[in-house]
């Protein structure tokens, strides 16, 4: 049988060390080993089995309940002060076959795997390339378990593609001890799996849009995810190009994607005609200190079809400094001053550097493993795509005259999500983010609390819609934030599916802090509904 570890903690921490918060008590559970249990499906089964065990055992000790996989996120979302999970070694995979597949279904059973939940995005690249397939898309690293992106909603710059709960087809979901209390989920829209299948590991199976949609991203709180079906596709490559260019063009194209009629162009990269061609992905690099220089770097990548013969991407890709925001700042900072006014006043003179990049490489070859993982912060907004420039200028001037603050701005640029409370819920959603080094409040510099209440107010007062990365750094108490962000209806669609998921005991185990302190948590008395979509 599966195992579990249990050790008495008091702190628990995130990866890039934005607590410590306060734990009791942390589960760590390894699975049955295929020699003892040859059957994938048994063999993940048992390990449902166990999770239900470790959940009857919070409960009867009324305490709170929260699984974990990388520890990712840069605020309390994945915390509980009672009882945590780590996921980490819940790794299986199970490719579908075709007799798995529901007979209205219009995915192909190749494309479709059930990942177990704390397998990480690196190994879910490596199972997919042995398959000759790919993610469609994944976030700036690897790292990542499957569950936790879904969960707060990881994203790339697939202009095109969507975040990564945007290929999830299917959800295996524990919602409590009890037997009955494991649910298969899936869109009635867009059925995955059969009913014979997807009863091998759960015991009810749900396919419900609304529900579907309100449980793609739920920020940790519907349950206990154990696996999650994707539709991954063929394997792909992506040429790559960082360049320095006018930051007037860049900003253009920020607000329009209109890379067809723009003056910038990739001779390579154009139609019949000779105009540009649209990428996969695109990337802005801004240093918001430096008002005089006229330039900032961009990263474009084009899709191609996929060839074993191309040049090995990893000598390039392990110099470049244009990776990801944290690991270009720590370089340009490196040989600064420690001090945060000094710092900042160096970087008022500093010119991103001069690049000119080009390699090709499958996704996972690009998104590769993260060059920095010590003490940080992130501030990320989704706004649409057409204020990008108006709001770049606004939380610049914000970040220069009220800072400083140690960092460096990006933008990236994300297809619409039906995920309900999906921060990429623009058309296409324009993710400006600010990532730097941990700092104190001083006398002279405010607190990142502060700094981050102020670009919601500066949002505000400017009348420009916006989101928040879940798992980033906000000020997540202020008033209203996230009705404000998505509407009543949609954050009262969201609770409502959370109640019909869920008992009323279990709404209670799954509830931390965050969700308490966005206003998300409602005692609303659990409904039958759930019982009612049963197929």
């Amino acid at each position: 049988m599966a195992t579990t570890k249990t050790h008495a903690l008091h702190t628990w921490d995130t990866l890039h060390n934005n607590g410590p918060f306060p734990l009791k008590k942390l589960y760590i559970t390894e699975l049955e080993g295929d020699g003892i249990i040859p059957n994938r499906i048994d063999r993940y089964n048992d390990a449902a089995q166990e999770i239900q065990r470790l959940i009857k055992e919070t409960h009867e000790a009324n305490q709170g309940f929260r699984a974990y996989g990388s520890a990712w996120s840069m605020n309390n979302i994945a915390h509980q002060k009672d009882r945590m999970h780590y996921n980490g070694f819940m790794n299986m995979h199970i490719p579908i076959q075709n007799e798995h597949l529901h007979a209205n279904s219009n995915y192909l059973s190749s494309n479709l795997f059930l990942f177990e939940c704390g397998t990480t995005i690196k190994r879910v690249s490596e199972v997919l390339s042995a398959h000759g397939k790919s993610l469609k898309t994944s976030g700036a690293s690897n790292g990542q378990t499957i569950a936790g992106c879904i969960s707060t909603g990881v994203h790339g710059s697939a202009i095109n593609v969507g975040a990564i709960q945007d290929y999830v087809v299917g959800l295996n979901i524990i919602t409590g001890p009890l037997q009955d209390d494991i649910i298969y989920l899936e869109r009635e829209s867009a059925p995955a799996l059969t009913t014979a299948f997807a009863n091998k590991i759960s015991k009810r199976v749900i396919r419900d849009d609304k529900l579907f949609n309100a449980a793609l991203v739920s920020l940790g709180s519907f349950g206990f995810i154990h696996g999650v079906v994707i539709e991954a596709e063929p394997r792909f490559l992506l040429k790559r190009y960082v360049k320095k260019i006018n930051k007037e063009t860049a900003m253009q194209l920020a607000d329009t994607l209109d890379f067809k009629n723009s003056n910038f162009k990739i001779p390579e990269e154009t139609d019949t005609e000779g105009k540009g061609l649209t990428p996969y992905h695109y990337k802005i690099f801004i240093n918001p200190y430096n008002t005089e220089d006229t330039d900032c770097v961009v990263e474009l990548m084009y899709k191609k079809p996929y060839s074993p013969n191309y040049d090995d991407p990893f000598p390039i890709i392990k110099q470049s400094l244009y990776r990801d925001l944290i690991h270009l700042f720590t370089k340009m900072a490196e040989h600064l001053p420690n001090s945060i006014p000094w710092l900042v006043k160096k970087l008022r003179k500093t010119i991103l550097p001069k690049v000119d990049e080009v390699l090709t490489g499958t996704l996972p070859e690009i998104f590769w493993d993260a060059p920095y993982q010590g003490p940080a912060f992130a501030c990320s907004v989704g706004i649409n795509h057409t204020d990008s420039g108006k709001t770049i200028d606004l939380l610049s001037e914000l970040t220069r005259n009220e800072g400083p603050i140690p960092g460096i701005f990006g933008m990236r640029f994300v297809k619409q999500s039906n995920a309900t409370l999906a921060f990429s819920k623009f058309p296409v959603t324009c993710m400006l983010e600010i990532d730097g080094v941990l700092w104190k409040k001083t006398r002279k510099i405010m607190s990142l609390e502060e700094y981050s209440r102020r670009i919601i107010e500066v949002l505000k007062q400017n009348d420009i819609p916006f989101t928040i990365h879940w798992g980033k750094n906000s000020d997540w108490a202020y008033p209203n934030l996230v009705t404000h962000m998505y509407g009543e209806k949609k954050v009262n669609d969201w609770k409502q599916a959370r109640s019909t998921i869920l008992s009323d005991d279990m709404a209670e185990l799954f509830a931390n802090k965050f969700i308490k302190t966005v206003g998300l948590y409602k005692k609303e008395p659990h409904t039958n509904e759930a019982n009612d979509l049963l197929v």
